[in-house]
């Protein structure tokens, strides 16, 4: 099919979510580089919005894939899952949680976590602790109660009555999260690098704050880590870098490497909260999912892509700052790893985009006036390299 098919058939059929989306449509991608309808190669700058932690079509995810679907591809939870475990296992032995539950998608995983800090002090005898404080410009889901905690209400005015009870303060603002904290509260729930909205991180000492506060006040610490988690910072999870650990933490996109699949991961006694009957899921943890999250996660830790993502982010955010000091219009370069935005003095993001989507590089917009970055961990300087010339160019012209 021709593209100018391809989006009359979309139109027709398909619901008008995502309104007119980019003018391309891709029919095959290996490492950072992706081929269009007329073989012009594109390379990959946003990974899927941080899902592509390979790059496209790696050897040890495509062939985990292949063989499990050789062997069958879906089974009940009723029964023992081999992979499942596997992954299980691999999480537990790399990060600071105790017990795993695995979900479709990161939006289910926070619902997982919130149902979870709700029924731990549900079972310890306070079921009026059921309040949850998030962060403003925080985005955690577009399920119904994954919208109420997110903490923009561009997402959540449409749908309302939202789900209660949840409160948005100020990130870094330990006050305002001290005042919000009331006798019904139960955990306070927050990205410690915040994606959706722009690609802002919280301040260091802010989260040994919060961390400190929850212990004080005897609540629970939930952190998203469904775009920042898994080597996109520069370690294998985000909370590493605050020197404090979570509760309750969710993991999503990079997890499966491009295929679907989240994780509820949570601290005993937190997890023990969840007993059979409480919670459940038809399709998660399904041996597919499960083969390719453990080929993508092991890839991550024995390669230590997570360390690449830490050397290159910063030769990526120099080259970046380069660029600010040479041009006026970029107020601010910002990020950790290869989590990466850039915030311009004027509306210039979605034109910057489509430029550099003309130059064959693939980024995203925030709103008006940032661009963000979130290539393959796999990424090279010569990539980089690349991008920062187009880029150059591009902002030379506006």
């Amino acid at each position: 099919m021709t593209l100018k098919e391809i989006i009359a058939l979309d139109k027709k059929y398909y619901l008008n979510t995502f309104g007119d989306r980019l003018p391309v449509c891709f029919t095959r991608g290996e490492g950072m580089k992706l081929w269009d309808l007329d073989g012009k190669v594109y390379y990959d700058f946003l990974a899927g919005i941080a899902v592509n932690a390979l790059g496209h079509s790696h050897p040890a995810l495509v062939n985990a894939i292949v063989e499990q679907a050789k062997k069958f591809i879906h089974c009940s939870n009723y029964y023992y899952i081999e992979s499942q475990a596997k992954l299980a296992q691999l999480i537990v032995e790399n990060s600071c949680c105790d017990k795993v539950f695995f979900a479709n998608s990161g939006a289910e995983a926070n619902e997982g976590a919130i149902k979870l800090a709700r029924l731990y002090y549900r079972k310890k005898g306070f079921p009026e602790k059921f309040e949850i404080i998030t962060l403003e410009k925080s985005f955690h889901g577009r399920t119904l109660a994954t919208l109420a905690a997110t903490g923009q209400e561009k997402y959540q005015k449409n749908y309302c009555p939202l789900t209660p009870k949840f409160l948005s303060v100020p990130m870094n603002d330990i006050y305002a999260l001290d005042r919000a904290i009331t006798e019904y509260t139960c955990a306070v729930m927050l990205e410690p690098i915040q994606g959706e909205s722009g690609v802002n991180p919280a301040n260091v000492d802010y989260i040994k704050q919060v961390r400190k506060l929850c212990n004080e006040k005897g609540i629970l610490l939930i952190f998203d880590e469904v775009q920042c988690g898994l080597g996109r910072t520069g370690k294998m999870f985000a909370y590493e870098h605050f020197g404090v650990e979570p509760d309750i933490f969710t993991l999503a996109k990079a997890l499966g490497g491009g295929f679907p699949i989240g994780a509820l991961c949570a601290k005993e006694p937190v997890a023990s909260a969840f007993e059979p009957g409480d919670h459940g899921s038809t399709f998660g943890g399904n041996p597919l999912a499960c083969s390719a999250g453990y080929a993508a996660l092991s890839t991550i830790i024995n390669d230590r892509l997570y360390e690449n993502s830490a050397v290159m982010g910063d030769y990526f955010i120099g080259k970046l700052n380069g660029l600010k000091e040479k041009y006026g219009i970029i107020k601010e370069v910002r990020g950790k790893g290869l989590m990466i935005g850039v915030e311009f003095f004027q509306p210039k993001a979605v034109e910057v985009k489509l430029k550099c989507l003309e130059s064959g590089y693939l980024i995203g917009s925030v709103g008006d006036n940032i661009i963000r970055m979130l290539p393959p961990l796999i990424i090279t300087k010569e990539d980089i390299d690349g991008f920062i010339a187009a880029l150059d160019g591009i902002l030379e012209k506006l």
